[in-house]
């Protein structure tokens, strides 16, 4: 992936897309909704909240992460398996919004599973 945390043209992701409450489907099945995204040049990435499923754990993904954007479906498709997002970093937008050493982090879990 050449950059793990811009949009991919390909996506077809509109910017100024309002992406909150979308649902996130995993290349194996549903993950869960989008919690808050960014559009921040280089930076940008969905927070999901997986509910029921991982047990309320929300988890950042970065932006070169999603496959497609259908806002016509308001779904989302990410090219990582359920078990990879399940065994990320978890995320907590007190501690880690704008933390530099989990945005690494982040990027290492993430460098080459997709």
């Amino acid at each position: 992936m050449t950059d793990m945390w811009s949009y991919n043209p390909e996506s077809h992701y509109t910017p100024g897309t309002r992406l909150v409450g979308f649902k996130v489907e995993a290349s194996d099945g549903h993950i869960g909704k989008v919690d808050e995204h960014t559009e921040d040049v280089g930076s940008s990435y969905i927070v999901v909240d997986t509910g029921p499923w991982i047990f309320g754990k929300e988890v950042l993904l970065p932006a070169g992460t999603i496959v497609r954007v259908d806002a016509k479906e308001e779904k989302i498709l990410v090219n990582l398996t359920k078990d990879q997002i399940k065994d990320s970093p978890e995320y907590d937008k007190d501690k880690h919004r704008g933390d530099a050493a989990y945005r690494d982090q982040i990027g290492t879990y993430y460098q080459g599973r997709n």
